[in-house]
């Protein structure tokens, strides 16, 4: 005795649905008729390779298969670290270490990507040559002091003309930041020297005018003891001198030697009396 096993049957209409509905997902996947613009980019779109003049916002696009392709361009804020070499007014070798934050204009993706590429193409072949350039000419024009002690007034000059510069491009400059200025191992031993010099030099002066104070002040404290001293004995009186002769008393007459031993002197004043 066998079994027969039950198969499960779709109804003839569902089951065209389904199958319909596969074939048209799978077509989907192969061809792609449509582009997703991620967040924080713009798509360039191509028609058999000529870039248009629609740029697609960030979400989901219907595209023609085959025809239309998009490329997809970043639009945030990136940051590039470049450094370059330059002379100073003084004829010193200056290496500049400079943080550029720059972005792509979103309207104008279609543009940069047909005259320049992406953003490798952009950085090598517009942002680091405008940049050595820049700083040349900005650092050409001050000598090692101000470019280090005019630092802000460097930093707002290259950040205009790097602006002036990439927005023809269609490359926005955010800002502009000099990391670092390096120079070469003659110049900083020179300046060490100079420091050092300089250190030597205060020390020396500090020490001269100390020197000065001091016998200044002696001078002062001498003149004061002589002014003293002046004032004491045209105060001095003979009663003053036997007052304070008196206060200091300890109440013993001074002796002198005799014949038969001490005797007491007396001071015998002229009317006879005896003190």
């Amino acid at each position: 005795m066998t079994r027969s096993v039950p198969t499960l049957s779709l109804p003839p209409v569902g089951g065209k649905i389904l199958v319909s509905g596969g074939i048209l997902l799978l077509t989907a996947l192969f061809f792609r008729p449509f582009a997703i613009v991620n967040a924080g980019e713009r798509g360039v779109v191509m028609r058999l390779g000529r870039v248009q003049n629609a740029v697609l916002d960030e979400g989901f696009h219907f595209v023609l298969p085959f025809v239309t392709s998009v490329k997809n361009m970043s639009v945030r804020v990136q940051r590039s670290d470049i450094k370059a070499q330059a002379a100073s007014k003084d004829l010193q070798d200056v290496t500049t270490e400079l943080a550029l934050n720059w972005h792509v204009d979103p309207a104008k993706v279609n543009t940069v990507y047909q005259r320049i590429g992406d953003e490798t193409e952009i950085l090598q072949r517009i942002i680091n040559p405008a940049v050595s350039e820049v700083l040349k000419a900005a650092t050409a024009k001050k000598n090692v002091e101000e470019i280090l002690t005019k630092r802000t007034e460097l930093k707002n000059e290259i950040d205009q003309a790097l602006k002036t510069r990439l927005t023809p491009y269609g490359l926005a400059v955010d800002d502009v930041s000099l990391v670092d200025f390096l120079f070469s191992p003659e110049f900083n031993k020179a300046i060490e020297a100079k420091q050092v010099a300089e250190q030597q030099a205060k020390q020396a002066e500090f020490v001269a005018l100390k020197a000065t104070k001091d016998a200044e002040a002696e001078v002062n404290r001498a003149k004061g003891q002589a002014e003293a001293q002046r004032l004491q004995r045209s105060t001095l009186t003979p009663d003053l001198l036997q007052k304070q002769a008196i206060e200091k008393w300890d109440g013993k007459f001074p002796t002198y030697m005799g014949g038969n031993g001490p005797l007491p002197f007396i001071n015998v004043t002229p009317g006879g009396g005896a003190k």
